[in-house]
């Protein structure tokens, strides 16, 4: 969506998606309830760029599948390789983390073990968190600037808008369950 009044572009992200850019002139949009964003950039080489995913994943998943972006096994590193094919260098990644709300009354904790997950992955992988607004009880809207690695992030209150993260966790709910029954057959 293009703002004449700002002469920005604003792209939002929805689960499941990844977009990086080299423009200045785009501004990256999500809302979380217990998913997680993770916006990452190379100041270096100008490029930068956000991801939506709603559950950890396994770490031997393959992400080569179509909806496998939607897990943070595969969505991080997706977003890692694609800044890295626009120009970026691993080493120089500023990671910034959002989301992981435990935004309903559900007793899974959804919104916690995707922080654990992350925190464990980014850990593991040797890249450090600069900024981050994790856990809670709830939903976020993010405005991520990736060139400028600024963040805008505003805490959501009102009735509609937790409409948004309890959809956020009834999808969740069908995947875990979508997976528990695959794992059954098998």
């Amino acid at each position: 969506l293009f703002d004449p009044e700002s002469a920005l572009t604003l792209v939002k992200l929805f689960v499941g998606d990844c977009y990086v850019t080299t423009r200045a002139d785009e501004v990256l949009m999500t809302v979380l309830g217990s998913c997680i964003a993770v916006c990452a950039r190379d100041p270096d080489a100008g490029v930068g760029g956000m991801n939506h995913f709603i559950l950890p994943g396994e770490e031997n998943s393959l992400c080569d599948a179509k909806d496998a972006a939607r897990y943070g096994v595969c969505a991080i590193r997706q977003l890692i390789e694609a800044i890295m094919h626009a120009g970026g260098r691993r080493e120089h990644l500023e990671i910034k983390v959002f989301g992981g709300g435990n935004v309903t009354q559900s007793s899974n904790a959804i919104g916690s073990k995707n922080v654990q997950f992350l925190r464990s992955f980014l850990a593991r992988e040797g890249l450090p968190i600069v900024a981050e607004d994790l856990g809670g009880s709830l939903p976020r809207r993010v405005h991520y600037y990736p060139l400028l690695g600024k963040v805008m992030l505003r805490k959501l209150r009102r009735k509609d808008d937790l409409l948004i993260a309890e959809q956020q966790t009834r999808t969740q709910m069908r995947m875990m369950q979508s997976t528990d029954d695959n794992q059954s057959l098998r």
